[in-house]
């Protein structure tokens, strides 16, 4: 396409185009925007170079060499980007990113924007739509590097899972380079690389706090005694004691190798109670398989009795249970529903390959051609004319929340007065609302007379996201859509649209 626009003398030409999405990821109403970071990196070292100049030539030997001449000098001094700040809460049809600049020039941009933001918007999507379900005191660690689609959407996805609201990774490399916290457990090879005849074998002494030296071994062993808890499986009981000894702090044990009930959280028990005396205390298990929500009672419930039986473990009852099999939005509404005791989910494939819906649909569409409004009309995927911004209106009175794209040079809706607007989608849909506040959504990212943005960690975008849900409905609490519209388009841009339609259709 660059270089039809620059055979013809179009290159030049001024330009508009934006990035919207036609419906809500994952069969909800909203998706969380990500990615832009990325790109405007991108776009700031964007250039043709010797070697890419010759590939280019000789895959297109048909093409004028004064074309490449022109790649040559290509630059992006001359773009302007607006686009919504990253980790904002958005909806369909809403202009998220705005790129102004030569034809040919913006036209390159369009795949690297596009896939930069595509993928990372979904993870983010994901990530917070898994700790809605989840609720906010759930602790979600992000498990997806081995099921990851290759190392760079494995540090994608650790990257914009905990900016969506996962609290840590297994990611080593991405909590490094990120700042993300960092959370790990042993695997079922841990436990299996354990036999009956090491549990003599294991180095069971540890330093107590206080520096004293203690038998981990001896302590746990006159636990299985005096519990009678004899018949669990001895290398597992090893393998826990291993682990304890090289974590006494972060003892998080995979108790599903062998049982689950008649073993695994048996010897987590024993080895605890023997780390409690050295004056540690266990995190937790984990639960890896069968029947989540029911395991997890009944731990509950076995630690409970435990404890009850002796006051110096009391500390037993409220140890972690973590949950990681096969973890998705719909597994974690099932198990609500059934009161379970899990208080940390591991997440893995169904987080970061976003395995309910692989893709999130974001276009690239042109809005402007010298100053002239463009639109797409096609039933289902048509677009909106013009340059325009967001305007996020609310009400508090009725805790409804309402975004408005108007035109940029249009006056601002008033304050206190209901006003009409109208659907992006049915442009005859009235939608009334009176705004008791506003919000703007878009500003200058890149170029033109504004100064930029410096570039965000995920905690800050993590923070911001935050920011947005408290105290609002901006979800309508619900993952799933509700019947009250999210968004509207003002009176000014519906009259330009109905121009634009009757001019390339004829029609009304």
């Amino acid at each position: 396409m660059a270089y039809g626009h620059w055979k013809h003398g179009r290159a030049e030409e001024k330009s508009a185009f934006e990035v919207t999405f036609r419906t809500g990821p994952f069969g909800g109403p909203f998706a969380v925007f990500a990615g832009s970071e990325d790109f405007l990196e991108f776009v700031g070292k964007f250039a043709f170079n010797d070697d890419d100049l010759a590939f280019l030539m000789k895959s297109y030997p048909e093409m004028e060499l004064g074309f490449f001449d022109w790649l040559r000098n290509v630059d992006t001094s001359k773009v302007v980007i607006r686009s919504v700040k990253e980790g904002t809460v958005v909806f369909p049809m809403e202009p998220l990113v705005t790129v102004e600049g030569p034809l040919a020039v913006v036209q390159l941009l369009e795949t690297a924007l596009l896939n930069l933001t595509n993928f990372a918007s979904l993870v983010c999507t994901n990530a917070l739509r898994h700790r809605i379900v989840a609720g906010p005191s759930a602790t979600l660690v992000e498990f997806g590097l081995r099921r990851a689609q290759g190392p760079d959407g494995a540090m994608t996805a650790s990257f914009y899972s905990y900016a969506g609201g996962v609290d840590a990774t297994s990611n080593v490399l991405a909590s490094e380079l990120y700042g993300i916290p960092l959370r790990g457990t042993h695997s079922h090879s841990y436990v299996q690389s354990y036999s009956g005849e090491d549990l003599a074998k294991v180095n069971g002494n540890i330093k107590t706090p206080n520096g004293e030296s203690r038998s981990l071994l001896a302590s746990t062993l006159e636990h299985r005694r005096r519990l009678g808890w004899t018949e669990t499986n001895q290398g597992e009981l090893a393998a826990f004691l291993s682990y304890a000894q090289a974590f006494p702090t972060g003892f998080l044990a995979l108790v599903d190798t062998y049982n689950t009930l008649g073993s695994g959280v048996l010897n987590f028990i024993m080895v605890g109670m023997a780390l409690m005396d050295a004056g540690y205390t266990p995190v937790g298990v984990r639960l890896d398989s069968g029947d989540l929500a029911e395991l997890s009672i009944l731990v509950r419930e076995k630690w409970k009795s435990v404890a009850a039986e002796d006051p110096r473990y009391e500390k037993l009852a409220s140890c972690t249970i973590m949950a990681s099999d096969n973890i998705n939005e719909e597994s974690l509404l099932e198990m609500n529903e059934r009161h379970h005791e899990i208080n940390s989910f591991g997440i893995g494939t169904n987080l970061v390959t976003c395995q309910a819906q692989p893709a999130l649909g974001l276009v690239f569409k042109l809005v402007e051609i010298n100053d002239r409004p463009r639109m797409k009309i096609c039933s289902g995927k048509s677009t909106l004319p013009c340059k325009k911004s967001i305007i996020r209106m609310y009400n508090s009175s009725t805790s409804r929340v309402l975004d408005l794209i108007v035109l940029c040079d249009q006056p601002l809706p008033r304050l206190g007065k209901e006003s009409t607007f109208y659907s992006p989608t049915d442009l005859s849909e009235k939608i009334m609302f009176t705004p008791e506040s506003l919000e703007p959504l878009l500003g200058v990212s890149y170029g033109g007379t504004g100064s930029g943005r410096s570039f965000e960690t995920a905690e800050e975008t993590r923070s911001w996201l935050r920011s947005q849900l408290e105290g609002s409905d901006i979800l309508s609490k619900s993952i799933h859509g509700s019947s009250e519209p999210h968004v509207a388009v003002s009176s000014e841009l519906r009259e330009v649209a109905l121009h634009v339609m009757k001019q390339e259709l004829g029609t009304g």
